[in-house]
C-alpha cells in the first residue's frame, strides 16, 4: 500500500497543504471541552493518544464509527508489510504525512471519512508520531471492550482450536470467578506451536499455564533441583 515509490507518487498527486491546525486543536479541544472518564486506564505515549481518541469519540457521538474506523486501520498492518517502517520514518515532510494521512483515510473507506478520525490521524502526523498508530488501535480496543462491559479472554494453542471448543471454554469461564456480573466474554484464539500442546488461558491480567511446554519445564527444574 505505502511503499516508497508509492509514497513519492502520492507526494507528487497530492495538492499542495499543510495540516490546518484548526483540525488538530479541534481534535485536542473534542477532548478536553468536557469530562469524559475512560472504564480503564492505558498508559505510555500511545495509551495518551488512544485516552484522548474515546474521549474525543464520546464526546462528538461517533464511537462506534471510530471503532470501526480504528480496527480497519489496525488490519491495514496485517494486509501491508511495509506499513509500519514507512509510518516509523524520521525523515516524513510535511507532504509526506499529508499523502500518508490521505492514503490511510482512503484505504479504510467510508470508515475514514468522519472528523474524529480525520482529526486523528491529522494530529498524529502533526505531532510526527504516525508510528505509533498501530499501538493506539491496540489501546483503543482495550478501552472500548472495557466500555462494553467485556472482560477478554486469549486461549493460546499449539494448534487452531475449533468452534465447539471454544464455545466450550467461554461457557465454562463465563461462569467462573474470572468474569465479574453483568461482564461479556470476548474469546480470541492464538497459536503458539512452541507451547507443544495444551493450552495457555490469560483471562484479563490473570495467566493460567496448563501447556505441556510450562508442565516440562516444571519437571526439569524439579529433576534439577533433587539431583
Amino acid at each position: 500500500m505505502l511503499s516508497r515509490q508509492a509514497l513519492r507518487s502520492l507526494r507528487a498527486a497530492a495538492p499542495r497543504r499543510t495540516f490546518a491546525q484548526s483540525s488538530v486543536r479541534s481534535y485536542a479541544a473534542a477532548a478536553a471541552t468536557q469530562e469524559v472518564k475512560p472504564p480503564v486506564s492505558v498508559y505510555g505515549l500511545d495509551g495518551t493518544y488512544a485516552t484522548a481518541l474515546y474521549t474525543a469519540a464520546v464526546k462528538t457521538s461517533t464511537l462506534d464509527p471510530t471503532a470501526r474506523a480504528l480496527s480497519a486501520l489496525g488490519d491495514l498492518y496485517t494486509k501491508d508489510a511495509k506499513l509500519a517502517s514507512v509510518l516509523a520514518t524520521p525523515t516524513l515532510t510535511g507532504g509526506d504525512k499529508s499523502a500518508i494521512v490521505a492514503e490511510l483515510q482512503k484505504s479504510i473507506g467510508s470508515a475514514g471519512s468522519s472528523e474524529t478520525i480525520k482529526n486523528f490521524l491529522s494530529a498524529l502526523a502533526e505531532n510526527n508520531r504516525l508510528g505509533l498508530l498501530k499501538d493506539v488501535c491496540d489501546k483503543f480496543a482495550v478501552i472500548l471492550s472495557a466500555s462494553r462491559g467485556e472482560v477478554e479472554m486469549t486461549v493460546t494453542s499449539a494448534q487452531q482450536l475449533d468452534n465447539k471448543t471454544l464455545n466450550r471454554l467461554e461457557t465454562a469461564v463465563a461462569k467462573s470467578q474470572y468474569v465479574g456480573q453483568g461482564k461479556k466474554l470476548k474469546v480470541t484464539n492464538e497459536v503458539n506451536p512452541d507451547i507443544l500442546g495444551g493450552l495457555v488461558v490469560e483471562i484479563g491480567d490473570r495467566t493460567i499455564d496448563l501447556s505441556v511446554s510450562s508442565k516440562i519445564a516444571k519437571m526439569n527444574k524439579l529433576l534439577t533441583d533433587t539431583l
